[in-house]
């Protein structure tokens, strides 16, 4: 056995690169045809934003006057129309005529300041959420929720 012929001869190691390259790039392909043709790719743009939200409860008197001010505290700007941007007390949506008003509730962008009212009777351990709903309302996410004191 010659050692010189081990180093000087390469015959096999282009062959063995151009395969594994091949494989490669066939695999990020497919990978990237079908996701476009099952529609994975739009899922990816309906994430829920990052925000923060504050509940502020006052309670004048345990009566029809307490109310609620929820305040977008910070995080993604969120555009609350077409529904995308609900409030709900106690699984139920704030709507009016449902017992709880919000007036003309979450609208246009809401970012950071933006703050709804909303009123009802005695919030005394009543859950509130704000949830987003995807545009297409495959999902949604609860972005903030306050337990009444």
């Amino acid at each position: 056995m010659n050692i010189k012929q081990l180093f000087t001869d390469d015959e096999a190691v282009s062959p063995v690169i151009g395969v594994i390259l091949m494989v490669a790039i066939t695999v990020i392909l497919a990978a990237v045809i079908g996701t476009f043709v099952l529609g994975l790719g739009d899922q990816v743009q309906d994430t829920a934003p990052q925000a923060s939200f504050n509940f502020d409860f006052e309670a004048p008197g345990g009566s029809a006057n307490d109310y609620v001010v929820i305040t977008h505290d910070g995080g993604d700007t969120i555009d609350a129309s077409g529904q995308q941007l609900n409030t709900t007390v106690d699984g139920t949506e704030v709507l009016g005529g449902l017992g709880y008003d919000s007036g003309s509730g979450w609208t246009g962008d809401v970012s950071a300041g933006s703050s709804v009212n909303v009123t009802g009777a005695d919030w005394s351990g009543q859950s509130v959420r704000v949830v987003w709903t995807s545009s297409s309302g495959d999902s949604s996410a609860t972005l903030g929720q306050a337990n009444a004191p």
